[in-house]
């Protein structure tokens, strides 16, 4: 079985081949069906389902591409899982949602069906749960809808916290005041503010308050009205802590609560208030648990494979 499809002109080919036909190659391998190429006519041939699956997948990437969304290799390997788990995905609700971020970059897309929920999710309820693997993006596309609420001016400034939980070394003897020994747990949360804003703007708004860093133990006592509120690394809280986070939300606020069970610093490696909350929480309406599995990784594609072994040695 063939399926021809026509290019419209050289530029649509380019995106769509990829750099060497690295895109091409990928969907070859992955459907294994065979891509061929010849002026302005790509076909597709071998099984007929195969040619189906992967015919799927063209006509959404083309339709995609003629909208002026550019498509890179490691996009087009989270479509083909994507469509591999869920032949009738929609592919342009995906990688068309832009969230619009204060930067150059200009904005931020989900790359997987699981991340593209966990958006949507979050533009829908009050707290949202995000919980899976490493490289998933659950801090990365919080902080981005957090930018954006504060753009939009849905909220008036963005709080950002962990806890502050000791991992091998114990704080009272790492060098420096307490601000200094506490620096390195937030690193990642800055590292992921100046990705996505300019340099001054991140500092102008750490210096008016807009923006807020700070250890999950300086949330006590507070109450939190229109803010955008992202407690990283829950796995790291106790139950008491978690409770004590989640009391803090004001009104006119959004809390995401983003968390890896399998990477708990707690003694004994038990992430107790990030499980607790899911059996405490579940029956409330405003509260939504997303889950996302190694197929929602987006780093290299390595860290999925390492995220497999890791799932399939522990299920043992």
């Amino acid at each position: 079985m063939d399926k021809t499809f026509k290019l419209v002109n050289d530029e649509e080919a380019r995106v769509l081949f990829g750099r060497h036909d690295e895109n091409l190659k990928a969907i070859e391998r992955e459907f294994d069906v065979k891509v061929t190429a010849r002026g302005e006519n790509l076909t597709i041939g071998g099984d007929g389902k195969k040619v189906e699956n992967a015919s799927k997948l063209f006509e959404q990437l083309l339709d995609i591409i003629r909208m002026g969304r550019a498509v890179h290799q490691h996009e087009i390997l989270y479509a083909i899982k994507a469509l591999q788990g869920s032949p009738n995905i929609d592919l342009h609700s995906i990688y068309l949602d832009k969230i619009d971020i204060m930067s150059k970059k200009l904005f931020v897309t989900p790359k997987t069906a699981g991340q593209k929920a966990y958006v949507d999710a979050i533009r829908q309820f009050d707290i949202v749960f995000g919980i899976g693997p490493a490289g998933t993006g659950k801090t990365y596309l919080a902080m981005a809808m957090a930018i954006n609420a504060l753009k939009l001016g849905h909220v008036s400034r963005i709080v950002l916290t962990r806890p502050a939980v000791e991992a091998g070394e114990s704080l009272g003897f790492l060098p420096g005041d307490l601000e200094e020994k506490i620096s390195p747990y937030l690193r990642p949360l800055y590292d992921a503010l100046y990705e996505m804003m300019d340099l001054d703007k991140v500092e102008r708004f750490l210096a008016r308050g807009v923006i807020e860093v700070a250890p999950l133990a300086f949330m006590r006592g507070r109450t939190l009205n229109d803010s955008f509120i992202i407690l990283d690394e829950a796995q790291n809280a106790t139950a008491e802590q978690m409770k004590m986070f989640l009391t803090r939300l004001g009104f006119d606020s959004k809390a995401v609560i983003t968390g890896d069970l399998t990477q708990s610093d707690l003694p004994g490696g038990r992430a107790v208030g990030l499980v607790q909350s899911q059996e405490v929480l579940k029956e409330i309406e405003g509260i939504k648990f997303t889950y996302f599995s190694g197929d929602d990784v987006v780093r290299h594609e390595l860290v999925q494979d390492i995220i497999r072994a890791y799932e399939r040695y522990n299920g043992k």
